[in-house]
């Protein structure tokens, strides 16, 4: 895929939707087709919680806003929205702590990918294009399952019951409401080919700030 010539704009693309929609696997499929597309993963936003013992981190909610440092994720998108490179933070999701950071340099378009890219209303006014992945509650579950257990160093048990205890309920609260938000509503639930077509014409139409394209299967413009 090509969606454009060397850019003089950064567009930033706000990529919503509950864990496991499949957010991070279509954005690296958009990477694969093109060099004009870059990923910041919202999760190395967590704050840094290395003054906590290992207890007290275990005890706290990573599903819900508060979790994250907008400080520094907006302050990072402005820069970014300039062209400028950041130090993006390196995170560890077995720890829980920051362990350093990592150059990141924007393509045309940042795609900006989390539970929480649609929630802050200073963040979402940075966005020109908004995008929330959803799929089945069911088909969500199993798909965290897999990541958590494969490389995150999880068990089952305490996936089960995180999922329980704050993931379903803060999805309810906090992830869904902001599919109203996005501009472009995906549902993924196959083979993730099927909603790319959709998500590269939008960000072709962006690129030539015309209106986003209209419906085919899978996609939803708002």
């Amino acid at each position: 895929m090509s969606v454009g010539a060397p850019h003089s704009k950064v567009f930033l693309v706000g990529v919503a939707g509950g864990s496991g929609s499949g957010k991070t696997t279509l954005c690296r499929a958009l990477t694969d087709r093109s060099p004009d597309v870059s990923v910041l993963d919202l999760d190395a936003y967590y704050l840094d919680r290395s003054h906590l013992s290992p207890v007290e981190r275990a005890q706290l909610n990573f599903d819900e806003p508060g979790a994250f440092d907008t400080e520094l994720l907006a302050e990072h998108l402005h820069r970014l929205a300039r062209g400028e490179a950041i130090a993006k933070p390196v995170y560890s999701f077995v720890n829980h702590t920051r362990v350093g950071s990592e150059p990141f340099v924007p393509g045309r378009f940042v795609l900006v990918e989390g539970l929480f890219s649609l929630w802050w209303e200073d963040v979402r006014r940075l966005w020109d294009l908004t995008v929330y992945v959803d799929a089945a509650a069911d088909l969500r579950l199993d798909r965290r399952m897999r990541r958590d257990v494969a490389s995150r160093g999880r068990t089952i048990e305490s996936v089960m019951a995180q999922y329980t205890e704050t993931v379903r309920p803060m999805h309810e609260r906090y992830v869904e409401p902001t599919r109203r938000h996005a501009r472009v509503v995906l549902s993924n639930e196959g083979a993730i080919e099927a909603v790319l077509t959709p998500i590269i014409e939008a960000l072709r139409s962006l690129a030539g700030s015309a209106p986003v394209v209209s419906a085919r299967p899978g996609f939803s413009p708002r």
